[in-house]
Order: structure tokens, then sequence, then C-alpha cells
């Protein structure tokens, strides 16, 4: 028996693949602030790679895709690490509307942007963010607290922007300049997890809007192959994905105050060369 190409035994391969994969990226959206998606959109893209997604459209249906599974999970990891008092709460006013306008530009640009420049993001911010994890010191900051007025604006509209391409709740890149502005690592990121909330859901909600002309060029893919799917949405993703991410993200929340900050950093950064590795072969071989 086949379903869109693909034999039974297959369809229950990645079924079971998703689930596992929503089970460890809401145990790190806790543990890391960041949403999840830096785990969800390399294994997405594997999963519609093995379904027959077009190269043309897979990259930005795995960024929307991620986005939406990131909205329960990091409202539920945002409310955890406010039960511990541990979210900056003035950082998340400073940032929330430049952050949406960020959020904004990017669904923007999905819906016109080619489909490697979505890869190239990822592979800059998941090697940038690598570097900074395993090689940077406590030494290293470009200041003693968070910025005022303009540029910390731009900060929260560079978090928008990229984390939308990226299909990340933010928290890579709040985590990182929290650190470089001598904030703790575990208050980063709790606040990172409020972020995460501010990204997902207009995120999610521009990655359908972008979506609608692949729907047009695709119908039989976008339909079958990506199941489902509302435009850069795919709910069949979706929903496998988000009930073990929601459950595992509490789990994450307590092992981050548990944990060892360079034990963390040391993890999170292997894992990002990894990730960003497989991305930057894509892009050498178009695969």
């Amino acid at each position: 028996m086949t379903i869109a190409g693909l034999d039974l035994s297959e369809l229950i391969a990645l079924a079971l693949l998703l689930v596992a994969v929503g089970t460890l990226s809401g145990f790190l959206a806790g543990v890391f602030g960041i949403g999840g998606g830096a785990v969800l959109v390399p294994v997405f893209y594997e999963c519609f790679r093995l379904a027959g997604v077009p190269v043309e459209v897979r990259m930005p249906l795995c960024v929307g895709t991620s986005l939406a599974v990131i909205i329960p999970t990091s409202i539920r990891s945002f409310r955890a690490h406010y039960a511990k008092g541990a979210v900056d709460m003035e950082t998340v006013k400073a940032w929330w509307l430049t952050i949406l306008l960020g959020v904004a530009a990017g669904s923007i640009t999905a819906r016109h942007a080619p489909e490697r420049l979505f890869k190239w993001v990822f592979v800059g911010v998941a090697w940038s963010a690598a570097a900074r994890l395993l090689l940077a010191r406590d030494t290293w900051r470009f200041g003693d607290d968070m910025p005022k007025g303009l540029f910390m604006k731009f900060y929260g509209f560079g978090v928008g922007i990229l984390a939308t391409l990226m299909g990340v709740g933010g928290g890579l890149f709040s985590n990182l300049l929290m650190t470089f502005y001598n904030r703790p690592l575990h208050q980063a990121v709790a606040t990172s997890s409020a972020l995460a909330v501010l990204v997902s859901i207009p995120g999610a909600i521009g990655y359908v809007y972008a979506g609608w002309p692949a729907a047009a060029r695709y119908p039989d893919v976008m339909a079958l192959q990506a199941p489902l799917a509302f435009g850069y949405v795919s709910l069949i993703g979706a929903v496998l994905v988000m009930p073990t991410s929601l459950w595992t993200a509490p789990l994450g929340v307590r092992a981050a105050h548990a944990m060892s900050k360079r034990a963390l950093e040391i993890a999170f950064g292997c894992y990002l060369l990894i990730v960003g590795g497989r991305f930057a072969i894509s892009l050498w071989s178009g695969r």
C-alpha cells in the first residue's frame, strides 16, 4: 500500500521519527529557551525530502511547520520559567514591538525569497552561534548591561527577522546577545522562552501567507506529499510533533536549572555545528 508515493512502512517510520523529534525538541525548548526549531528544521527537511517535496519549497515548508510547532511549546516553556521568576520582563518589553516588525519582514521575505536563502541563514547563524558557544570566554562581552534606546530596538528587529527565516523561536540569538551583555545564561534562557512566543505565533501565520503562491504552483505536492499543508505549514508534521514536545518542555526547564552552564554550551555548540554542516552540504549538492 502506498500513500503520496511512499510505502505504508515508510510512512509509519516517518511518523515515529516525528514523534521522537517532538520529544527531543520540547526538551531542548526548556533547556535552551530555543523553541526547539534548531532540532525541528533539519529533521523536517529529511522527512519532506523522503516524501518527495520539491527542493524549491522544502526548506520554507520546514521553517513554517517548525514555527507552528513552537507555539504551544514556547508558551508552556515561558510559563514554567516565569513561575520560577527567571524571565527578564524589561527586555521583553523593550523588544516586543521590533520583534513583531522583524517577524513581519521575515514573512514577506519568505514569500519571495529563493529556497537557498533559508539555508544560508541557517548555516550562517548556526555556525556563528556554535563558535560563540564553543570558543568564547566569560570575558568576551559587548558591555556590562543591555543597551538602551535605538540600538536595543535594532537588536529586537534582528532577532525577529532571523528567527523567522531560520524557523526558530529567537532564543538562539537572544541567548547569545544577553550573555554578551553580562546576563546570566539561565536568565537568558528563560527570557528567550518569552521571545519565542512573540516569534512563533505571527511567524506561523506569516508562513501560511507566504506559502499560498507555492500551493498554486505545486497543488498536488502541497496537498499530498506535504500533507494537509496550509501555505508553508504542514498540519500533519505539526500534529505529530506537538503533543510530545508540549509534554517534555517542562522537563527541559528543570534540567536547565540543574545543569552547569559549560555543559549546556558545549552540547548545543556541537549540535549546531552538525546541523549547519548538513545544510552546507545541501547548498553544495543541491539536495
